[in-house]
């Protein structure tokens, strides 16, 4: 069964955060091509007083339904187009006014779905009151616009979206609900606390253990959404196992995080901005450190979000402490760790230097970070290259550069796009120990740099299925990793850079285009049958609920 519309609901709607971001806006495309304009996201409306560059709002879109959801269902909405590829329709919505009637909707989700709301805190208000507004939006559009003839589903992303979910299997039981946990809130709290998360899975409650962790209400919400929606979903088989053990429920299909490749630059562009790429993270370097380093450096990073031990930045920099005191390395290394951090200004120190056409033979005063942070003397990074003694000092064959901060293309020191610089590595690692898909790595093949990564990230296990993927020789070299194999996996990072360093400039472009062949399996092209597989059994399984 192939639904007439679709709505998605996710706190990331026109709203730049996190990964849901790229699945959702990298996906519209795909989507938009087959149902055009029967695809419709719902996110929160934070912008109503300054521009929002990713939302392009229209007067005349659903302005009849837009007047009747203000005058009759005390809805404030804003219809328009989200400024991505494809561009779907968006209505964002200003989900203030619910907090009002909070009690009451928290008092009927625990009667209706044991909902426990009770201990609350933190963002979790926040989320329940845009869950409900995205649902009501929902409701008033399908009774104004559609009939019951009309296929609708309704997919939920992330706990956050939970409560809207269940408000319309109790009130509009004619749409069909998704909901998509992109990574179990306990699995993540699990992992962020260091305790061990796989060889004890198969042990854990995940109803203890949320009381453990103080989640109870993120974890409740979850769970009884995966419980009583039309289908659940979730993106890898990682997450599968955790839905499992510690919700209880395994998934009824799995989605797969594709992506498109139009970001990708092709043929003269694509070379050009690989040279502009290399050169200025060659300048900031060698600015910053006082040093004259070539083309032939060995170029490398990790990013993403800062978790230090999830995303494996701990084992990155162990690793990077242990290759320069390899003797097989061929080259001089320069590693940049490009997570954004409580990041003050960028450093005018660096920045006057930049400015400069003269070459520098000394370094800057604390050679290792391009922007002040606010919390210099409590920062992971910083004190763990503290701790392994990794000062950049003129002597050291592996240098490490933190670039704390968001690229953007202003943050004062490189001021170009994340995408603008990653294509200048000659190798990136994403050392992961707790990544449900992994977006990075697959961003990474898909600009021809090569990549390693573990097989605790989703996109590392599902390359592993791939047929000829035999390690970094075909573009992505996926290291095994568990809760107690920190100290092997530095060495098996720092083995395969340092045997990447000795590759001649034929192997390393062959490397590069397999590392994009991977890429290519998982564009939405690919991946988006398992979208329609989850429509068919969400709208399957509503009909059934409407007969019962």
């Amino acid at each position: 069964m192939i639904p007439d519309y679709i709505f998605e609901a996710s706190w990331e709607v026109c709203n730049k955060v996190g990964g849901i971001y790229t699945v959702l806006s990298t996906r519209a495309k795909t989507l938009q091509d087959k149902f055009h304009d029967k695809v419709i996201f719902i996110g929160p409306d934070f912008w109503r007083d300054k521009e929002n560059p990713l939302f392009i709002e229209s007067d005349n879109l659903c302005r009849a339904w837009k007047e009747h959801a203000k005058a009759a269902d005390k809805l404030n909405v804003r219809v328009g187009r989200w400024n991505i590829p494809g561009e779907p329709i968006v209505i964002l919505v200003d989900f203030k006014p619910f907090f009002e009637y909070k009690n009451e909707i928290y008092t009927e989700a625990w009667n209706r779905y044991q909902v426990d709301s009770l201990h609350a805190y933190g963002d979790y208000d926040e989320a329940s009151m845009f869950s409900l507004a995205a649902a009501k939006v929902v409701e008033s559009f399908y009774r104004y616009n559609l009939t019951e003839t009309d296929k609708v589903v309704y997919q939920a992303h992330e706990w956050m979206t939970g409560l809207g979910a269940l408000f319309l299997q109790t009130y509009v039981p004619e749409i069909a609900t998704i909901f998509t946990t992109h990574a179990t809130s306990i699995g993540r709290s699990i992992a962020g606390n260091n305790k061990p998360l796989y060889d004890y899975l198969f042990a854990y409650d995940g109803d203890q253990m949320a009381r453990e962790l103080n989640m109870e209400s993120k974890h409740s919400i979850e769970k009884q959404t995966a419980h009583y929606v039309d289908c659940f979903t979730t993106v890898s088989e990682i997450t599968n196992n955790e839905c499992k053990e510690l919700l209880d429920k395994p998934a009824d299909v799995i989605l797969m995080n594709g992506f498109e490749d139009n970001f990708v630059p092709k043929g003269a562009t694509f070379t050009n901005k690989c040279k502009r790429a290399r050169s200025a993270m060659l300048n900031v370097a060698n600015k910053l450190l006082g040093t004259d380093w070539g083309d032939d450096t060995l170029i490398i990073g990790t990013s993403g979000r800062y978790e230090f031990k999830n995303k494996g930045i701990d084992v990155f920099l162990e690793s990077l402490n242990r290759l320069s005191r390899d003797k097989n390395l061929k080259k001089n290394v320069l590693a940049f760790i490009n997570v954004p951090g409580w990041v003050g200004e960028p450093r005018a120190d660096l920045q006057e230097r930049l400015k400069s056409k003269n070459q520098f033979d000394t370094p800057l005063e604390v050679p290792y970070i391009t922007h002040w942070l606010h919390n210099m003397s409590h920062d992971q990074v910083l004190d763990t290259m503290k701790y392994l003694d990794m000062a950049n000092r003129p002597q050291d064959k592996v240098k490490v550069i933190f670039v704390p901060c968001y690229l953007d293309g202003k943050d004062g020191i490189f001021n170009k796009e994340y995408y603008d610089v990653i294509l200048g590595q000659d190798l990136s690692v994403y050392a992961s120990y707790y990544e449900p898909w992994g977006y990075t790595p697959l961003e990474s093949v898909a600009f021809r740099v090569p990549t390693i990564t573990t097989d605790l990230a989703g996109f590392g296990l599902w390359v592993k299925s791939l047929k000829n993927q035999n390690g970094l020789d075909d573009g992505v070299e996926v290291i095994h990793r568990s809760d107690y194999n920190y100290s092997e996996v530095a060495d098996e990072i720092k083995d395969t850079v340092s045997a990447y360093s000795g590759k001649t400039a034929k192997e390393i472009e062959t490397i590069r285009k397999r590392a994009a062949a991977v890429a290519e399996q998982a564009l939405w092209k690919h991946f988006i049958q398992y979208y329609y597989e989850a429509y068919d059994i969400a709208l399957r399984n509503a009909m059934k609920r409407q007969i019962n």
